[in-house]
């Protein structure tokens, strides 16, 4: 890997990619350099794409995949625990379709395809303090979820709604539903993983935030409905946890995903609607219970979304 500009360290690095399969770190790195001409899509990535991100992320969640693949009968959920604007929804297409050019078929799906229907949601998020309009625990079909990746696991076939944010002036809605017959799922969403856990008012993050009551009171609601997720995180084999090595980076992601988002569809989280969205994102759960996610791999990422470490989280 001496020819890619890659800056974690690659000790740590190895020992995941021997645990996932691998006799060594240069076993790994021949066997996707001979399969480069495979690798670069430019409908999903360009040259702008860092190569810590294709080496230290991309081609070890697919070796996991493909590991997986060859070597279970049993189908195999991989679940992908990042923040909003981390660059889940990239990957995620670029997995699909490598995966395609290995003769196996990943279907990356996420925690926000299952939010509720507009008619349910409008009670599900009925008196939250910030006034969003989805986006936290509570506001999904969790048991459609449970039941959908479950029939999957024994029968193979796939069938799940895709939520589109853009719709209903960006409140987002369902649009249509896949069907699909996948070798493998990833299923990513920002607080996947996440457990209940007490809330502890000495936390330094939540004196910061200063929590307005309705706040406090709202966020012990969320870790109750948290307990209705628990059920589907145990469906996942493994999770990959991409986390920033400082929470605030999510912020100024976000707010460019939205900016995007509005340039390409014409509807997104602006102004006071965004500051809310973020406001949620940063107290609705406690910053502990990220440092608590029972992930396989733990990916830490810097301001510039450049992998900074890749290792075992065990």
């Amino acid at each position: 890997m001496k020819n890619f500009d890659i800056n974690f360290p690659l000790d740590k690095f190895e020992k995941l990619i021997i645990d996932i399969g691998w006799e060594s770190l240069d076993d790994w790195f021949n066997f996707w350099n001979s399969k480069k001409n495979i690798l670069s899509i430019n409908q999903y990535w360009n040259n702008k794409v860092n190569d810590d991100w294709i080496w230290g992320l991309a081609l070890p969640i697919l070796s996991q995949a493909y590991k997986f693949h060859n070597n279970f009968s049993n189908r195999k959920i991989i679940g992908i625990s990042a923040l909003p604007g981390t660059g889940k929804t990239t990957l995620g297409n670029w997995l699909e379709a490598i995966s395609l050019k290995l003769n196996f078929k990943i279907a990356v799906i996420s925690i926000d395809d299952f939010y509720l229907p507009s008619e349910e949601m409008k009670l599900a998020i009925k008196n939250n303090p910030w006034h969003v309009s989805r986006g936290f625990p509570g506001s999904h079909s969790v048991k459609l979820m449970y039941e959908k990746l479950l029939y999957w696991k024994n029968n193979g076939e796939l069938n799940v709604p895709v939520f589109d944010k853009s719709l209903r002036n960006g409140l987002g809605d369902r649009s249509h539903w896949r069907f699909d017959n996948p070798d493998l799922v990833i299923l990513e969403g920002w607080f996947l993983g996440i457990e209940p856990s007490s809330i502890d008012v000495k936390d330094k993050h939540i004196k910061l935030a200063a929590l307005s009551p309705n706040e406090s009171s709202y966020t012990l609601k969320i870790q109750s409905k948290l307990n209705e997720y628990l059920d589907v995180w145990s469906l996942i084999d493994n999770i990959w946890h991409l986390k920033p090595l400082k929470f605030e980076y999510m912020n100024m992601w976000k707010s460019f995903q939205e900016k995007e988002m509005l340039l390409q569809k014409g509807n997104a989280l602006q102004d006071e609607k965004l500051s809310n969205f973020l406001r949620m994102l940063n107290v609705s759960i406690p910053r502990k219970s990220f440092d608590s996610i029972n992930s396989y791999a733990l990916l830490l990422i810097d301001q510039e979304r450049n992998l900074v470490e890749a290792r075992l989280n065990f």
